[in-house]
């Protein structure tokens, strides 16, 4: 174990290794385990297409809005800088945070959704099980095997980022038998913080972009006490300012004190409970990153607010249905006619249920917003699909 490292971080010399076993002639530079998972993920298509995926926006035509390439970079920088301050695996919580959206389908929660509904008879569908399915099995860069062939510690993060796994979805159960992620513990420290470094940045950044598309004004942030309290001392701090220079600060300093909060209360919490190695982590009771109550509570107040004001926001409502519907639509076109599916993808088509209902979800789960809009206009027809944004 480095003298960098805690007891209680992960160590790449002791990973549980891969589900396949390259030759050592195919090392490629100085690099361990959980360094070569985290480059593997930055080089893969699925990587790639986040750049072309929703976040809250669908297909938004302003550059400046977040999407969930941006995001999940915005996560690996906040959740690297908590795990260096933990002293856990930089690598490991980078790798992680890189890879947790990558299960999304296009247009994010409303193309889940048409999912969900399309597959509800061949064992139902989830994004983050979807995830695992994507590294594991759809991409396939290596001639040896399918998927990235990452290491047993990425995958388990990325199965049990929200804790153990008691209902375990037909995706995430095919990858279990063959390769077993222990679901029913808690996952390593650094999957605990790539999770709550999404969701401060999530909830930081969408107030940005909540105020950018003018569906969020000012007086709603300062509904919420936190907001208001820090917003109050950037007013102090930039009195002369520009106000949208002010906001920038506003969210800059949540989310600064949001990650001092997390590390602080943490170490308050891995001290109480004796931590002192990895197998700790995995039997203890509970999550052990987390915030104080406080700001836990805090963090909610502002949820709540983002959810009422932003998310179910009848605009954003209303793109979210006719996203839905796009995606529904291509899922029953490519169920009745897969021949208009690319060549490649047809001819591995599965003749029996549910494997291929499966095999069609796959394929639109890894449609970008505008590959799967301009699928719909070839296939169904122009639809007035207009992001508004």
């Amino acid at each position: 174990m480095s003298a960098l490292l805690a007891p209680y971080a992960c160590d790449p010399a002791q990973s549980r290794g891969r589900l396949h076993h390259p030759p050592d002639s195919q090392s490629r530079g100085p690099r361990d385990a959980f360094q070569r998972d985290r480059d593997r993920i930055i080089h893969s298509s699925a990587f790639r297409k986040l750049r072309h995926k929703t976040q809250v926006f669908v297909a938004p035509e302003d550059d400046h809005y977040r999407v969930r390439l941006t995001h999940s970079l915005e996560v690996a920088q906040i959740a690297r800088t908590i795990a260096r301050a933990l002293q856990l695996n930089e690598d490991l919580t980078e790798a992680l945070a890189l890879a947790h959206d990558i299960g999304h389908p296009p247009f994010g929660h409303a193309g889940e959704d048409a999912l969900k509904e399309r597959m509800a008879d061949y064992g139902g569908w989830d994004h983050n099980a979807h995830t695992i399915r994507t590294l594991t099995l759809i991409e396939h860069p290596y001639p040896q095997f399918s998927g990235l062939n990452l290491s047993w510690e990425v995958l388990e993060g990325l199965a049990k980022h929200n804790g153990p796994v008691t209902h375990i979805p037909w995706a995430l159960a095919e990858y279990d038998v063959q390769h077993p992620l222990d679901l029913a513990h808690w996952p390593r420290l650094e999957a605990q913080v790539a999770a709550l470094a999404d969701d401060i940045a999530y909830d930081n950044h969408d107030i940005d972009d909540g105020l950018r598309s003018g569906i969020l004004v000012l007086e709603d942030l300062l509904e919420v006490p936190f907001i208001r309290a820090t917003w109050s001392g950037v007013r102090v701090a930039l009195p002369d300012a520009p106000q949208n220079v002010q906001v920038r600060e506003l969210v800059r300093d949540m989310i600064g004190a949001m990650v001092n909060d997390l590390i602080d209360h943490s170490r308050v919490v891995l001290t109480r409970e004796k931590i002192a190695s990895v197998e700790d982590v995995r039997t203890a009771a509970r999550a052990l990153i987390c915030f104080s109550p406080a700001m836990a509570a805090a963090e909610r107040e502002l949820k709540a607010m983002l959810y009422a004001r932003l998310y179910r926001a009848p605009s954003v409502k209303d793109i979210a249905q006719r996203a839905r519907e796009v995606t529904a639509a291509l899922f029953d076109v490519y169920a009745a006619h897969p021949e208009h599916m690319p060549a490649d993808w047809y001819a591995a088509l599965p003749e029996a249920q549910p494997p291929r209902a499966r095999y069609i979800a796959d394929f639109i789960a890894g449609m970008t917003d505008r590959y799967a809009l301009a699928r719909h206009d070839e296939l169904i027809g122009p639809t007035d699909f207009i992001s508004g944004f």
